[in-house]
């Protein structure tokens, strides 16, 4: 397959690259701490060298916060296939500003900061746009540019099908395009309230904004995982008459419906989720969100399907968002999916006029400081209700293990390093540190 991409990306023409993914060690020979993929379900904590400055528009930061996500998975997984071994998994981070090169002017050594999980180089036409996500000059996957034509941004710590950028489960980073790639953070907004402006704030925020939901639309939303809890946040924030949860873990269930103030469905109580949806809403969903997993198939037909390689991805979500939206409805997908699902309805999509969107990766230049100085600085919404532990950055190998099998609730965690603050105690949710080992695995 990689032959024919190279062949595929020669044939379509390449946008230049505009940064390399490999860091130059710092000259002082210092090693730090970081998590590393060596195989399927096998991450390990090694020693790794501190990145210094390899071109001069980079940053290097001290890692003060970073965290695990849903799609974390599917590289612990082994399902992206372009990962090699030793490669420093993590996008989701921030720190302070260790160096800077030359061209960075707008920061300062020691600065705080939040780093988007996309790498954009500010000058193409999508970065132009604040849509960062998209950005033509930071990746150089040639499989990506086969399978989909085009390239997104290249992304820290998520396989060289993202460029192969090494990530943020670690003490350093390098954060190539600094000057804007980096958000700077005041002083009185703790790291348990900025970090996720790195990914799930924005990433929620954008599925809904979107796919468009409007003041008195009813509102389902598949999977809830922080993703999905801050979705149905924002979209009652935007006016939403009725959100409806999707999800069978009880704990999230329990969570959406007494935390977050949602109707939920439990799909291991109901089978027929659709018929559940009609009995609930007659008229049909004005808008349904993807924000589950494509790894998790539910059927016995497309677990054959995965396990014989038949297709990456499963259609079961996206089949039930197109039958349970109203006629002319909308469905928007903001789940990570890679590649290739078999059944897809689309008779239903053609016939009811159902507008299905792939919202693409959130391009978090667009959002991030709205949502910092219009949702966080004035309380309208506190990301800590989603943070369920804090660990250090030690845990992190065994915090994987954990996170797969949802010990004990495990949900959204705070990675502290040696360089982060003092536990933030006072928020909403935002708890102290422990460490995996006592979960009870």
């Amino acid at each position: 397959m990689q032959a024919a991409a190279n062949k595929f990306q020669e044939k379509l023409g390449e946008v230049p690259t505009a940064v390399q993914a490999e860091y130059k060690p710092d000259p002082s020979g210092e090693k730090m701490r970081a998590l590393a993929w060596f195989g399927t379900d096998d991450v390990r904590m090694i020693d790794a060298p501190v990145p210094d400055i390899t071109e001069p528009d980079d940053v290097i930061l001290q890692v003060t916060g970073t965290t695990i996500c849903g799609s974390d998975l599917h590289l612990y997984h082994g399902e992206i296939v372009t990962l090699q071994k030793g490669d420093i998994l993590g996008h989701e981070f921030m720190g302070k500003v260790h160096k800077v090169g030359q061209n960075v002017k707008n920061l300062q050594i020691g600065q705080r900061v939040v780093a988007s999980f996309q790498i954009a180089c500010g000058k193409c036409e999508y970065c132009q746009k604040k849509l960062s996500s998209f950005c033509d000059r930071t990746n150089n996957s040639s499989l990506q540019n086969y399978l989909y034509g085009q390239r997104d941004a290249g992304f820290f710590g998520y396989s060289h099908f993202t460029g192969g950028f090494p990530g943020g489960q670690a003490e350093y980073v390098r954060v190539p395009f600094g000057n804007v790639n980096l958000l700077p953070i005041p002083d009185d907004i703790s790291d348990e309230r900025a970090l996720y402006l790195s990914d799930v704030l924005p990433t929620s925020y954008h599925a809904v904004v979107d796919t468009g939901v409007e003041k008195g639309d009813v509102v389902g939303i598949w999977g809830l995982g922080p993703i999905g809890q801050c979705a149905a946040r924002w979209a009652l924030l935007k006016g939403a008459s009725r959100v409806i949860g999707i999800d069978n873990v009880p704990s999230r269930l329990a969570f959406a419906r007494e935390k977050s103030g949602i109707e939920t469905i439990d799909f291991n109580e109901f089978k027929d989720v659709p018929k559940r949806i009609y009995e609930l809403v007659p008229r049909g969903l004005d808008v349904a969100l993807d924000c589950g997993t494509f790894h998790e198939p539910k059927t016995l037909l497309h677990k054959a399907q995965k396990a014989l390689m038949l297709e990456t991805d499963v259609p079961e979500t996206i089949n039930e968002m197109i039958v349970s939206v109203r006629k002319q409805g909308r469905a928007g997908i903001i789940a990570a999916y890679s590649g290739f699902a078999n059944g897809v309805n689309v008779g239903a999509l053609m016939e009811k006029g159902v507008r299905l969107i792939g919202n693409g990766q959130a391009p978090v230049h667009l959002y991030w400081e709205e949502i910092l100085n219009e949702y966080i600085k004035t309380n309208k919404f506190d990301p800590t209700f989603m943070i369920t532990h804090r660990v250090p950055l030690e845990d992190m190998a065994k915090l994987y293990a954990a996170f797969d099998k949802r010990v004990d609730s495990v949900e959204k965690v705070f990675v502290e390093t040696r360089f982060s603050a003092p536990a933030d105690v006072k928020g909403v949710g935002a708890p102290g540190v422990s460490r995996v080992d006592d979960w009870g695995m």
